[in-house]
């Protein structure tokens, strides 16, 4: 770890933050003045006091956010402005790069070895969707009807809410605020209540970039408070959601009374196929990448290891051997390279995980304990762990652990593999290891989910829409086709010169 990060590190974590939450440019306590704790989840101690919002913090950010939208300063810019605001405020995420990502190290145990990467990627996202923010228009189209002009007219929403998980609180917030603000919308942000602080550093970057009042407002709490006031409110015109299938369906179920979109980023088991004539060493370095580099938290996790019967001892004796190298440590060390989970409640989960798979019959082949280690006593660490001989029907390879847990299973034949990638109720990611270009991209074709990588995995960008088939959600995020989430189409009719000499005549 260097000098430099334990500077940014120690002011974060010695002397308790004790945040608020920021509505309408202004930085204030919840109505009902309770906060709850943040723990690190590296040492088990308490680093910050967050604001319990409720419903009423969250209407108070909706009318901020719907008068900055209706009569504030906001409608009133060009697109240009608009993209420059988010230009600044990418300039700002990049000067302020480390302290984000320790602060998100410190909230939720990620490594600072992957969050310095990513948040040094962020200002990308904010410079790709400025660019579209002066480009979002319509089209003339020739009518059939004589004498008439049509043209369409794309226009924002109005009021976002956008509710974050947190495992990527940054990266997942910046998916949705940065074509949500391009498109000329204003958004109410609802952190999880296990990482709000990194959001909550984030916001004061919004400010010092000179966003008019109420377009972009964050209010922390809990999912059944707040979270749920957000998706059920009225205003709101859009709800953009990323975390499990579960909360999913309620978000629906409570934007379906004021006919809100909703656009859903939700679980995955991904499969992650292993030819007989794939790059061994290669694709055992994908298949660590794809489960153990997020200590397996994350959406797109590569969590069933689909082999080729073939190779599969071979791959297995490999696989097991370079995770047994795998250090467990601070995640504020640059040398580590598997850090905690989050909260105890999801620690608890993957645990129990470990033993219903087990007692399932599934082989373990290596760790599923929580490892003794002194210097890793205090933190919420899991062994990273690998399941052999592992059959799709079982739990462990149907529902999403959201840990360092793998499932390897045997296949024989190209059927096979596709068969097993698709018999799950999910389809957000999966990937295909081989030298054929012409089996890859056979497969890619045939596999049920939104994103097919070919000899990688885990890879995403600003510019590519992600998104997932079946119980992994609804909607795209990222790239072009975003726009068109958060932004709605009038079509408008102009007469040249016809007279209505029947009114009861359409055409």
């Amino acid at each position: 770890m260097s000098t430099e990060t334990k500077t940014i590190y120690q002011p974060l974590y010695e002397n308790i933050k004790k945040y608020e939450m920021f509505i309408n440019n202004e930085w204030v306590q919840s109505v009902s003045q309770k906060t709850f704790p943040s723990v690190n989840p590296f040492t088990g101690e308490v680093w910050a006091e967050i604001p319990a919002g409720e419903k009423e913090d969250v209407d108070r950010a909706v009318q901020a956010a719907k008068t900055a939208f209706e009569t504030g300063e906001w409608p009133k810019l060009h697109g240009s402005q608009r993209g420059a605001l988010l230009r600044r405020f990418g300039d700002l995420i990049a000067e302020n790069a480390e302290m984000l990502a320790v602060s998100e190290v410190v909230d939720n145990g990620k490594l600072i070895r992957e969050m310095l990467g990513q948040v040094k990627s962020l200002p990308g996202w904010c410079y790709y969707f400025a660019g579209f923010a002066d480009k979002i228009h319509g089209e003339t189209i020739p009518v059939e009807v004589p004498n008439m002009i049509n043209y369409t007219v794309r226009e924002p929403l109005g009021v976002v809410g956008a509710i974050v998980p947190w495992n990527s609180p940054l990266l997942l917030t910046l998916w949705k605020l940065c074509p949500a603000l391009a498109a000329g919308n204003t958004i109410v942000i609802k952190p999880s209540e296990v990482a709000s602080g990194s959001i909550l550093e984030l916001s004061k970057l919004i400010e010092k970039a000179g966003f008019p009042p109420g377009v972009v407002n964050v209010v922390t709490g809990f999912g059944e408070t707040a979270g749920a006031a957000l998706a059920s409110h009225p205003d709101v015109r859009k709800i953009a959601f990323t975390g499990s299938a579960e909360t999913g369906k309620l978000i629906v179920k409570s934007s379906a009374d004021h006919f809100a979109r909703v656009s859903l980023e939700l679980g995955g088991k991904s499969p992650n196929i292993i030819f007989e004539d794939a790059d061994l060493s290669n694709a055992v370095n994908g298949v660590l990448a794809g489960i153990f580099a997020a200590t397996g938290q994350t959406c797109m996790a590569g969590s069933r290891v689909l082999i080729q019967n073939s190779i599969y001892d071979q791959f297995v004796e490999a696989l097991v051997s370079r995770t047994s190298e795998i250090k467990l440590g601070n995640p504020l060390d640059m040398a580590t390279e598997m850090g905690t989970v989050a909260f105890a409640g999801q620690h608890q989960k993957v645990m129990n995980y470990i033993e219903i798979g087990q007692q399932e019959g599934a082989r373990l082949l290596y760790g599923g304990k929580r490892p003794t280690r002194e210097d890793l006593k205090n933190g919420l660490f899991v062994e990273p762990t690998i399941f052999g001989d592992v059959s799709n029907d079982m739990r462990i390879a149907q529902e999403e652990i959201f840990g360092p847990v793998v499932c390897l299973i045997r296949f024989e034949t190209e059927e096979d593999a596709i068969r097993i990638a698709n018999d799950i109720q999910f389809g957000l990611a999966s990937a295909v290891w081989t030298k054929d270009v012409q089996r890859a991209h056979r497969i890619a074709s045939k596999i049920k989910a939104g994103t097919v990588w070919i000899n990688n995995y885990r890879k995403v960008g600003f510019s590519s829409p992600f998104g997932g088939y079946k119980a992994s959600g609804i909607g795209r995020e990222n790239g072009l086709y975003v726009m068109q989430e958060y932004t709605q189409i009038k079509s408008v009719w102009v007469d040249t010169g016809n007279i209505i000499t029947d009114p009861f005549k359409i055409l």
